[in-house]
């Protein structure tokens, strides 16, 4: 039962991401400089073309899975807003899941409601969501399986982990940390033999048949539909892609000056090493407080990623909530590390508003800038592990 604090806060935020929405369809029709992000019409032409019997793929640009077509027919069927509404609604359904998991974490109710809405009036997600990126919708999965974990719930977090995993590839990420937390430890008591089949606990076999069952169904189904341009548009493009474009990406130059060299596509893939090698690290180390341990997966494979952008920070950020009640660093402290955040920002975004809108070639300025947001994070990242108190029983609450 919700109470009056939590009426309020999403009354709140349901009324400012309304009133977004009506000022974006004002600057749509009235301003040259556009509110609608660019994918919600490349989401709605893809829509398009299925409802019309054809390829989503026949979009240039659309290198999604259908699904996220199919669940946007409604754009063309009933209105072009329906999209806009689907996404504000999980917006604002992250801040109930943020909710709901601190409470299982042992957060007083106050508490949570306070960390609930450090995501609700973030401008950010805001924005994101109420522009018509499909970013809320893939948050709101990951936020379920991690809830769906807490509670034991193992078939319903299978299922949103698979869904997840064919929604966008990144949350594959979180499949070692979680087969690590459900995997019963080695015992002197028990022979050799019998701990080699306690790794494979029934547990672990659950989630990995139903979570991987669903992947591998809903991948069959499309691809023999729509055929390669399924597998290459929402999986293989995000592996090769060398986007040589500016973005925070600390690789993006090298990339850039390289990219017509015939041994690109190799350096392009050995980019992943330095994610790969983090991410295992991590999930030895914390596996067994698995929200935490996704947001650090998170957060490097975001930092390390080929490309970055200020979407992809919505990949952590939905997960820092639930990090911060255990952080033991003083507010001051938080808020410093806050700040050195945003002015890594800046530092990128000076030179790259000179590259893109006055033409200056400022590559090499960009990347610098980038180098040192990923300096940056890296510190950031440091300060919340050396100060992250982990949760060794969860206090387990009904709400």
């Amino acid at each position: 039962m919700m109470d009056v604090q939590g009426c309020v806060v999403f009354s709140a935020a349901v009324l400012i991401r309304l009133l977004l929405l009506c000022f974006g369809v004002y600057q749509d029709q009235n301003l040259q400089v556009k509110y609608t992000d660019v994918d919600y019409h490349v989401f709605t032409d893809a829509s398009k073309f299925i409802t019309q019997g054809d390829s989503p793929y026949n979009r240039s640009t659309f290198r999604y899975t259908p699904l996220l077509a199919l669940m946007l027919t409604p754009n063309i069927l009933v209105s072009s807003y329906f999209g806009k509404l689907l996404f504000v609604g999980c917006d604002v359904l992250c801040g109930l899941l943020i909710f709901r998991l601190s409470s299982l974490r042992g957060v007083s109710r106050s508490s949570a409601w306070v960390y609930c809405g450090l995501w609700l009036f973030n401008p950010l997600p805001i924005g994101v969501s109420t522009r018509g990126n499909a970013e809320s919708l893939l948050a709101v999965l990951v936020l379920s399986t991690l809830w769906c974990l807490e509670c034991e719930r193992l078939p319903s977090a299978a299922l949103l982990f698979g869904l997840s995993v064919h929604m966008k590839i990144y949350p594959v990420t979180y499949a070692l940390p979680i087969a690590l937390s459900l995997w019963k430890p080695a015992s002197r008591d028990r022979g050799v033999m019998r701990n080699v089949l306690a790794c494979f606990s029934g547990d672990l076999l659950l989630f990995a048949a139903v979570s991987g069952s669903l992947f591998f169904a809903l991948n069959v189904t499309f691809y023999s539909i729509y055929g390669w341009d399924f597998v290459h548009e929402s999986y293989l493009y995000h592996v090769t892609r060398r986007d040589t474009r500016h973005n925070f990406s600390p690789y993006f130059y090298m990339l850039y000056v390289t990219s017509e060299r015939s041994w690109s596509g190799c350096l392009a893939l050995l980019c992943f090493l330095p994610q790969l090698l983090l991410l295992l690290v991590s999930s030895l180390m914390f596996h067994s407080d698995l929200p935490f341990c996704c947001f650090l997966h998170t957060a490097v494979f975001v930092s390390f990623n080929k490309v970055c952008t200020s979407q992809y920070f919505l990949w952590y950020l939905c997960l820092l909530p639930l990090v911060l009640p255990r952080l033991t660093f003083s507010v001051r402290r938080g808020f410093g590390l806050l700040l050195l955040w945003f002015v890594g920002q800046a530092l990128w975004l000076a030179p790259a508003y000179y590259l893109e809108f006055e033409g200056w070639n400022a590559f090499a300025l960009v990347w610098i800038a980038g180098l040192m947001f990923l300096l940056i994070n890296s510190l950031i990242l440091a300060q919340i592990i050396s100060h992250y108190r982990p949760v060794d029983v969860q206090q387990k609450k009904t709400n």
